[in-house]
């Protein structure tokens, strides 16, 4: 790769101690730890590249999206979800993220339609320098100290390009679930969805509701769990003889060690279904309540193991010679990979290539000064990873703050060391992850369950 030199001497129009890019759960949760555990009266603001809070949850307007981790543990430790679901839907967490931040008062740091374009590191200056466009016209220069990524882990403007044979054949509708069109109806329609992961599996309940028939169409199977969606006995039990608050806490805490068990004992496998994968290798999709089974039982749905030879104008032919007819294909095949939003980031003018960085603590990069960035776990709730990952950061910046330290620089001083995939999930979609991400080294730079 190219490593640009991108020098200026562009002066900041505002300068604050904290940038942080990006207003999903990341973003807020770090603000959150920030002004109330870091630093004290340090200024700083939540650059929002959209229009609205809510990151993925505000961005992905499919049928039934939902979380695909418990809502207990997906909350925040310090505004615990008090719903009685387990799994809530994309308007509920984005209310509650809403609520949350109004409740923190980090609400009042949010700064909408700001798209951060570039970052530069002034060694000299002990600063970086960001270019953010405003409302899509406006350009602006805002000089931060310290910058946080809450970016999250994919493109936001582009999907996955799969190779499915054939598709631009395809005389009806194709949609990407991460795009779906306002208002689009499948009533009484025949529709096929590709793809076995957690969007797959939380579409074809939702719209064997209304369609004709759907149909899953997989290359090879997944682990399916099904989970109540309710208030289990425990719960209503502590929720009838504590406060809110502290029921909240105690039912966070035991999904927590439910998820750890789980990942670390050996799951029983549907007869029904054989991946070719170990559990955990990739995710474990989530069916609340058993809907996905229950659309299977009635008729309504169904899943195909095969392989798409073929498409034309009016079918899919499978390599077994099957032939599906289709009145809509969707295809959810994964998301495509991004670091960092967009956003070129260079040192002293010297542009960052992240792959070719290792990661300290699993959230900063080789070599870049006073710069993180957020991913959450991906064999648990995303928040607790973001949330480990901002009581770190918050600790380092006050030890900063206290000892007048204005830069710290990741270093890694065994250059022979041992890489791994910081993303180590085998998805399809997460499979060049090491071409986009930073990587996982060993000992601090390694990246498991529990990091800290």
């Amino acid at each position: 790769m190219h490593i640009a030199s991108t020098a200026r001497n562009t002066v900041p129009t505002e300068v604050l101690d904290f940038v942080i890019i990006g207003a999903g759960i990341s973003g807020i949760n770090t603000a959150y730890y920030l002004q109330n555990r870091g630093p004290k009266g340090a200024t700083y603001a939540i650059l929002e590249g959209r229009e609205s809070l809510g990151g993925t949850w505000a961005l992905f307007q499919y049928p039934g999206i939902r979380s695909d981790s418990d809502i207990n543990t997906f909350g925040f430790s310090w505004n615990p979800w008090q719903g009685d679901k387990a799994l809530a839907s994309a308007r509920e967490i984005v209310s509650y993220m809403s609520d949350s931040a109004s409740k923190a008062g980090v609400d009042q740091h949010f700064r909408f339609n700001h798209r951060v374009t570039a970052a530069d590191w002034s060694s000299p200056l002990s600063m970086w320098t960001l270019d953010v466009v405003i409302n899509g016209q406006e350009k602006k220069t805002i000089g931060a100290r310290y910058v946080v990524l809450g970016t999250g882990y994919y493109d936001y403007e582009q999907p996955l390009s799969a190779v499915i044979p054939g598709i631009e054949n395809f005389g009806g509708q194709v949609i990407h679930p991460q795009f779906w069109p306002k208002d689009y109806s499948y009533t009484n329609k025949e529709v096929v969805v590709i793809g076995s992961g957690a969007t797959a599996i939380t579409i074809v309940p939702s719209m064997a509701k209304d369609a004709r028939r759907v149909t899953m169409l997989q290359r090879s199977p997944t682990y399916i769990a099904a989970l109540p969606n309710s208030r289990d006995l425990f719960g209503h039990i502590l929720y009838g003889i504590l406060p809110k608050g502290v029921a909240s806490r105690i039912v966070r805490t035991t999904f927590i060690l439910r998820g750890y068990f789980l990942f670390t004992s050996s799951v029983a496998v549907d007869p029904h279904f054989t991946p070719t994968y170990n559990p955990w290798e990739q995710r474990l999709c989530a069916s609340p309540d058993g809907d996905f089974f229950r659309a299977m039982r009635s008729g309504k749905a169904q899943v195909i193991t095969d392989s798409v030879h073929d498409i034309t104008e009016t079918e899919i032919v499978l390599k077994s010679g099957k032939t599906l007819k289709p009145d809509a294909i969707i295809t959810a095949t994964g998301l495509k990979l991004h670091f960092a939003g967009h956003i070129r980031i260079s040192v002293d003018g010297v542009e960052v290539d992240p792959a070719t960085k290792f990661v300290l603590r699993g959230c900063m990069m080789q070599d870049v000064p006073n710069m993180a960035f957020v991913i959450g776990y991906v064999n648990a709730s995303w928040t607790l990873g973001a949330e480990a990952t901002a009581t770190y950061l918050t600790r380092l910046w006050k030890s900063m703050n206290s000892k007048g330290i204005k830069a710290v620089v990741p270093t890694v001083q065994n250059p022979g060391m041992k890489s791994t995939k910081l993303l180590e999930l085998t998805s399809t979609y997460l499979r060049n992850s090491s071409e986009v991400f930073p990587k996982a080294g060993v000992g601090i730079w390694s990246r498991g369950l529990i990091i800290w």
